[in-house]
Formats: structure tokens, sequence, C-alpha cells
């Protein structure tokens, strides 16, 4: 009875963090869809716009950094709130912004909102959460986020078709109330003390936590590796979330329509594939996991970039793309879970979770710098052959995580 108790427990903070993870996600897409009547009523430039974003992902980079830092101090929940608090105010920001200053101080309150998620939830699921049901709880927390970046567009575009942008951001800002009343109803289950997380699993803290060096675990290489290994993966799928319907159209002159198609089955590919990497992700050679979909994600890659595969054929290779990056997805966070528990121990779980995933925001800033470029010069087919070169280096930074974790 207490088992099941206890499963259900787990059950339901898997749920509750899965949930808060996609308002985290719906957020990153909560400006991008209303580009159209942003720049009509504030006279904006595609620069300008794109520029809302750059805030965005620069103080979630920043801020989640930093945000690991504070959720070992105080605790995980309490960071939690606090964020989707600053998510909510994002929303009502942008509902009343009368210039664009204003909407840049929404970019950035959902920026600093977004910062916290990656710490506290993973520090939440590693501790609330028994080991055997990880790789199932963080497939979970993957697929949720790409359920957040679909519902995101759907409902701001629709809102704002109907009543205008200006409801849309108030819409938005009601995700974040229902997120932060579904949490505040759950906050039992998502307790989990400083004083808790040093002393969960037995696991001992490392000499330079425990002697008080807070940024002693910067001097680990594989949390080094690990940012690499996120920065350069996300700098991949930036390029693709950008660029690959306009690259796409231009290689094998495909409609609009069916480019943008592409995109989307790229995603609905990768969700499929977090579901399945669930279920092999508690094997021990997570890093050979990575590598092998990375590989075959980077192979069809420069398939793509050479123009050989037939234009009926484009569809399927990115849906098979997408699905060997989502299935590497549980496996990419155990192995992160290995580099804050090696040496470092579980009271280090907010601060390496949050500099290894600020590795993310600075992928997705850097990828226009990137890419944008070579776009507007009309180097369509090198954007795969960049995209393939990400993620063979990807590979490596996880492989070699890997070699020291074993």
């Amino acid at each position: 009875m207490n088992a099941n108790a206890g499963n259900r427990g787990e059950v339901a903070v898997i749920a509750l963090v899965g949930y808060a993870h996609a308002v985290s996600h719906f957020f990153h897409l909560m400006i991008p869809p209303l580009f159209p009547w942003l720049m009509k009523d504030f006279d904006l430039s595609f620069t300008e716009a794109g520029f809302l974003m750059t805030v965005f992902f620069v103080v979630s980079g920043t801020g989640q950094a930093l945000a690991g830092f504070v959720v070992d101090r105080v605790g995980a929940r309490s960071v939690l709130f606090s964020g989707v608090l600053l998510l909510i105010l994002s929303g009502l920001a942008l509902a009343v912004a009368q210039n664009y200053p204003m909407l840049l101080l929404a970019a950035a309150l959902a920026g600093a909102g977004n910062s916290v998620f990656h710490p506290a939830d993973f520090t939440l699921l590693n501790h609330r959460v028994s080991v055997s049901r990880l790789g199932h709880a963080f497939s979970v927390h993957g697929l949720s986020g790409n359920l957040g970046w679909a519902a995101a567009p759907l409902l701001m575009t629709t809102v704002a078709v109907f009543g205008g942008w200006r409801m849309a951001g108030l819409a938005a800002a009601l995700v974040g109330v229902v997120a932060l009343l579904l949490l505040f109803a759950g906050r039992d289950l998502l307790a989990v003390t400083p004083a808790n997380a040093a002393s969960a699993g037995g696991e001992p803290a490392h000499a330079l936590v425990s002697a008080g060096s807070a940024a002693g675990f910067l001097r680990s290489g594989a949390v080094w590796l690990c940012f690499s290994f996120f920065l350069l993966s996300t700098a991949a799928f930036g390029a693709l979330q950008n660029y690959s319907t306009a690259s796409l159209q231009n290689i094998y002159a495909l409609s609009l329509a069916s480019a943008a198609s592409c995109l989307i089955a790229y995603l609905l590919g990768g969700a499929g594939g977090i579901v399945v990497g669930g279920f092999i992700a508690m094997r021990q050679a997570q890093d050979r996991i990575i590598a092998c979909g990375l590989s075959t994600a980077a192979a069809i890659g420069l398939l793509l970039a050479a123009g050989l595969a037939p234009g009926w054929a484009v569809l399927p290779l990115m849906t098979v793309m997408g699905a060997c990056v989502g299935i590497a997805g549980p496996s990419r966070d155990l192995l992160v879970r290995k580099a804050a528990t090696q040496g470092l121990g579980k009271a280090s779980f907010g601060r390496v979770y949050g500099f290894v995933y600020s590795g993310l925001d600075v992928g997705l800033a850097l990828a226009p710098l990137i890419f944008g470029p070579l776009m507007d010069g009309g180097h369509f087919n090198a954007l795969w052959l960049g995209v393939a070169l990400l993620q063979g280096l990807a590979v490596i930074s996880a492989l070699r995580v890997g070699r020291r974790a074993r």
C-alpha cells in the first residue's frame, strides 16, 4: 500500500513537473507568432522583431546559469513558483505594451521566468523520482516541452485573429496562472529542501562542494563537455527551426506548405523519439545511444545537403531525423545526471543543471548569427552541412562525457 502510494506520488511529481516544463516552452513562443501584428502596430523591422527573441535567450541563458545556485540554496519548489510568476508578468507586460521598450521588457521577463525551469525541474525529478523511473521521467519532461512549443502558435495565433494580440498576451498570462495554481495545489509533492538534497541517495558531496566552493563544479571537465554538447546540438536545432523551410524550398523546389510540413514532421518525429528514448535511456551506455541517434541524424543532414533525395522523400527523412534526435533526449539528461553526481554529489544538481542547460540558450542565440548570413548569401545547402557538422561535434562531446563517467 505504501509502495502504491509512493508510485502514485512519483507519477504526480512527473506530471506536475512535465506540465510546468510545457508551460515554459509555451512562453518560448509567446511572442514570435504575434510578429505580424506587432511589426504592423509598432512599425518594426524583421531585425527589431527578431531581437526580441535575442533578448529572451540572453536573459534566459544568463539567468539559468545563476538560477542553479539559487535552487541549491533555497530549494527547487520556491524557485519554480517564482519562475511561473515571472512568466505571468511577461504575458501581462505584452498585453499592455505601448512601445518597443515595453515589448523588450515582456521578452526579458519571459526569459527570466524560463531560466529557472531546467535547474528546478531536474532537481525535483532527481530527488522525488526513483532511479528506475528517471528515464521515463526525463522522457515525459522532454515530450511536454515539445507539446508546449506546439500549443503556443496555435493558441496565440487563434486568440490574436479573433481578439487581437493584446488579448493573446492576456491568454498567455492565464496559461501561467493555471500552472501556478496546479503547482501550488501539489506543493507538498514538490518539497525538496537543501538539507534533504545534500543527503538524498546517500551520495556524498565532493570536497569542492562541501568545502563551500559553490563554483567548484566548474572545475569538472565533464560539466564543460555537457555544456558544449548542449550548445552544439541546440545550435543545430535552432538552424533547422529558423531556416529549414526556406532551405528545402530552394534545394528541392518544394512549396511553402510542403517545406513547412517537413519541419512539422521533424518536430513530431522528435516527440515520438522522446517517448521511445525513455524506454531505452536506463541502459548504461547513454553516450552510445546519443551517438547512434545524432550520427544517423547527421547522415540524413548530409544526404539532404547533397540534394540527392527525391522531393517526395524529404518529409519522411525529416521525420526520421527528428526521431533520432528525440531518442537521444532522455539519455542526454541521464548523462548530465552522471556528470552532476560523480564526484560532485546531489547537492550540486541545481547549479550543474543550470549551467549545463544554459548552453541550450547560447546555442539558440548563436544559430541565427551563424546561419543567417549563409541563407542571405543563398548558400542553402550549407545549412544542412552545418547542421551535420554540429551534430557530429555533439556526438564527440557525448562520447567523451560517457568515457569520463565510466
